[in-house]
């Protein structure tokens, strides 16, 4: 039987599909080890005038005055959470809201640091050590979730990973995949797969992805229904599930305070045996009510809470500026605080000024409304 045929789709709003089900689990979602590249913001803004108005400013400014366009794939931000901290928010809302058994994997990119140290933790013992591996393939990448690595080989395969991002090889690509699916409890998940991330043209990107499958589809478990990616996108990585024969799986992909507005349902008491269940094609997977709201509205509020100063920060970077980097023209790397110290250039003002209306109740609103989004979420 297609194994997508197993996997169902549920949506909180519409009925209490958690009955029946003991354990909710949370799946791919950052701490402030990841990286997230600043065109984020060039992404999050295009759909707001008055803020996509101000970068293309800068941007104009920049190219006058260096020659150059302003790159900002140079430039990353640090989601604001700590391990411990996202493993709390996360499991907060599966316990407290759904009234479940939580189970987390926190995925930074490139890095398994946030689950080894989670897994230390006596109240956090279940907690997986995983990674979101970004894997260049021709003209893009993709990136992979690896949930649940095993503890004696996790150093080493994060290690090989990375050698093998710097120096992709198809023959280096499908022995890390296939070290880690040798371990029966490792889940190994397709994300965003119909996201043209490195931004190669839809006709190309799908192409990529075809060939992809057609090469190492046979080590992938699942492919992810992702909450931080509008629901059009999903229904075509939905066809991308079914055409591969593989189950979809949720993914919250949650970078700031917003807890995952997807999990998984699931009456298995550890991750190995979650994972043993997605590998047979079993999957359940729901939305949560936040999902409904503006995409765009999401990401703005996100925004605003990243740019919020955090006198509690884990790393002593309670400014935002401490937490937000470039690589100039030199090759350095600086934070901006070192950078400006707190003298701004007047777009970062003006963009500041203008995120810090995004909480106030009458601008929220119009903001709303401006940005709805009528959706059928029918797969």
């Amino acid at each position: 039987m297609d194994s997508t045929k197993r996997s169902r789709v549920h949506f909180l709003w519409e009925n209490n599909t958690t009955s029946g089900f003991v354990t909710g689990v949370s799946l791919h979602s950052h701490t402030l080890l990841s990286r997230e590249s600043l065109d984020f913001i060039q992404r999050a803004t295009k759909g707001v005038p008055i803020l996509s108005g101000a970068i293309r400013r800068q941007e104009n400014r920049y190219r006058r005055l260096t020659g150059r366009e302003l790159d900002m794939r140079r430039g990353w931000w640090t989601p604001p959470l700590s391990p411990h901290q996202a493993w709390d928010l996360e499991a907060g809302q599966i316990e407290n809201k759904l009234g479940l058994k939580a189970l987390v994997s926190l995925s930074d990119h490139d890095d398994i640091e946030a689950g080894m140290q989670l897994h230390v933790l006596s109240a956090a013992q279940n907690v997986p050590v995983s990674v979101e591996w970004t894997v260049p393939f021709g003209q893009t990448f993709f990136h992979i979730g690896v949930h649940n690595l095993r503890l004696d080989d996790a150093v080493a395969v994060i290690r090989e990973m990375r050698v093998t991002t710097a120096e992709p090889t198809e023959a280096r690509i499908a022995g890390v995949l296939a070290w880690v699916t040798e371990e029966p409890g490792t889940l190994v998940v397709f994300n965003h797969p119909a996201w043209d991330e490195n931004h190669v043209g839809a006709a190309v990107h799908r192409e990529h992805v075809e060939r992809f499958l057609a090469r190492y589809g046979h080590f992938l478990h699942a492919v992810e229904l992702n909450g931080l990616r509008p629901w059009k996108e999903n229904r075509v990585a939905a066809g991308i599930a079914s055409a591969a024969g593989m189950p979809l799986i949720s993914g919250g992909d949650r970078h700031g305070r917003e807890p995952n507005a997807n999990v998984n349902l699931t009456n298995a008491a550890t991750f190995g045996e979650f994972a043993e269940e997605i590998r047979e094609g079993y999957s359940q997977v729901l939305f949560l009510p936040h999902y409904q709201d503006s995409l765009k509205m999401r990401i703005l509020e996100n925004m605003h809470d990243i740019l919020q100063d955090d006198p509690d920060h884990a790393m002593g970077w309670r400014r935002w500026h401490d937490r937000v980097f470039y690589q100039t023209d030199e090759g350095d790397v600086k934070s901006l605080s070192q950078l400006w110290g707190c003298k701004f250039p007047s777009v970062v003002n003006q963009f500041l000024g203008l995120m810090s209306l995004v909480k106030s109740r009458r601008v929220r609103s119009a903001l709303r409304m401006a940005l709805s989004e009528s959706t059928d979420f029918v797969l």
